[in-house]
């Protein structure tokens, strides 16, 4: 439909109900006649709808013309007193809605606003974000899990532009778009919204979380959680200078040691629940896991996850990777993936850009050995120092019996995988290899990266 044709449209469907309120209706001859006003405002809504949905199926079904012929008429009867308000009005109210059905399929709001980048671009994402916070609206803070809160902190989410009717004018104004580019990026968002995957739900839905209540499972409270934060703050910490340093043998000693107080750490919650008779359970993250490379960075996390007693599920459409177990180990593969991939990175870089011998760029073939290499002698050596620590506390307290309470909490990690995702888990290879010297240099920077030596680091550090 053209756009003549479309205000045409509209001005007869304007006359016949303003004609319609103008007479008593014959099945209640006594109600009252509905006011010129309302019957306007019923026939723009109405048609807004219908050209929402006009956009939105053309873009669904990749009819870039007609979808271009659809924003077109839905941006050109700005003219129409009330009509740019209405439209927004209805836009928002899908995009709240599909945003709320986010939550109900497992999406958390990170993860939504990094999709809609991924899938779409940076204005989707930051139109998602505002979304995002105007859902959130509906729900005392006091009945939205911490977690969640702590997302929302750091996208920034605040309602800037004061009423649903004013948000796409306010949104043009702010990005310095047209019409046409506003109403496309809001359609192509609530095209992606309605084509989410559901998801395992990792933490309560915002409004039903209990106030009070653990953020997690086996959360711990008071003066532990206050000893885990001194810890994972020096782990931190020693992660940190390992990433800075340009000295490899410091960068081995530090990553050593942050390995070192990560597996103890994980042991002492293990055999402090287990003599409590606390029954902790495990629990889910998602990390990133982005382009270029992503094959060998997810074969790293699942490196670094199996060496602390977790498991991985990697989304590879999504970007993401699901990491299983107990929240102590979470944390401790969380902080080290974190930390092994900006060393990984940085050797990676230093390393340069290869040819062949006949001049043409091997630099890809390079970097996706080095990586792959990187993580499976990472692997390796994580596995060695998760012995040693396990070794270790053992001869320290030779009334405690490691072996049944370890072997107990892999099982119930793996009983989670089972109930979280089923026969729904599907492996993927992560990479192939076909560059040696890669191969050989990802091996090598692994080695740099080396989980050993930590006795004097732990002695200097005491």
């Amino acid at each position: 439909m053209g756009k003549a044709s479309r205000q045409r449209q509209l001005r007869q469907e304007r006359e016949r109900k303003q004609r319609r309120a103008a007479q008593p209706s014959a099945s209640s001859p006594s109600g009252p006649p509905r006011p010129p006003h309302e019957a306007e405002q019923s026939s723009q809504r109405e048609l807004a709808a219908a050209g929402v949905a006009e956009a939105l199926y053309a873009l669904a079904r990749g009819l870039q013309d007609q979808f271009m012929e659809r924003v077109e008429a839905l941006a050109g009867q700005h003219q129409v007193p009330g009509w740019d308000a209405t439209v927004s009005r209805e836009l928002v109210s899908y995009l709240r809605v599909a945003v709320s059905g986010a939550w109900r399929h497992g999406w958390q709001p990170a993860e939504l606003a990094r999709h809609a980048g991924r899938e779409r671009g940076d204005s989707h994402a930051r139109m998602v974000t505002d979304m995002i916070a105007d859902e959130m609206r509906g729900y005392a803070a006091a009945t939205v899990d911490d977690r969640w809160l702590a997302q929302l902190s750091a996208l920034r989410t605040e309602v800037w532009w004061g009423s649903d009717d004013a948000y796409l004018g306010r949104w043009r104004g702010r990005e310095g778009n047209s019409p046409q580019a506003t109403l496309m990026t809001a359609v192509e968002l609530l095209l992606v919204l309605g084509h989410l995957p559901v998801l395992p739900r990792l933490c309560p839905l915002p409004g039903t979380a209990r106030p009070g209540a653990a953020a997690r499972p086996g959360a711990a409270a008071g003066d532990d959680r206050t000893a885990d934060e001194r810890i994972l703050g020096k782990i931190r910490a020693l992660l940190a200078k390992a990433e800075s340093t340009e000295f490899t043998e410091e960068a081995e000693a530090l990553s050593a040691r942050a390995q070192e107080l990560m597996a103890k750490y994980s042991i002492d919650h293990a055999l402090l629940a287990s003599e409590a008779g606390r029954k902790d359970e495990p629990a889910s993250r998602r990390l990133p896991v982005d382009n270029p490379y992503e094959g060998p960075k997810a074969q790293l996390l699942e490196e670094v996850a199996k060496a602390n007693r977790c498991r991985t599920v990697w989304y590879k459409s999504l970007g993401m990777s699901a990491v299983i177990g107990f929240p102590a180990d979470l944390n401790a593969v969380e902080l080290l993936f974190t930390s092994l991939l900006v060393q990984a990175n940085t050797a990676m870089l230093r390393a340069g850009a290869k040819r062949d011998r006949y001049g043409r760029s091997r630099t890809r073939a390079f970097r996706q050995s080095f990586l792959m290499s990187y993580a499976i002698r990472i692997g390796e050596r994580l596995a060695g120092a998760t012995g040693d620590a396990e070794r270790q506390v053992a001869a320290e307290a030779p009334g405690r019996n490691l072996l049944p309470v370890l072997a107990a909490r892999h099982q119930a990690v793996d009983d989670a995988v089972d109930e979280m995702f089923g026969d729904g888990v599907s492996y993927y290879r992560t990479g192939r290899v076909s560059d040696s010297e890669g191969w050989y240099s990802g091996r090598a920077a692994a080695d740099t990266a080396a989980l050993h030596g930590y006795r004097e680091v732990a002695a200097e550090s005491a």
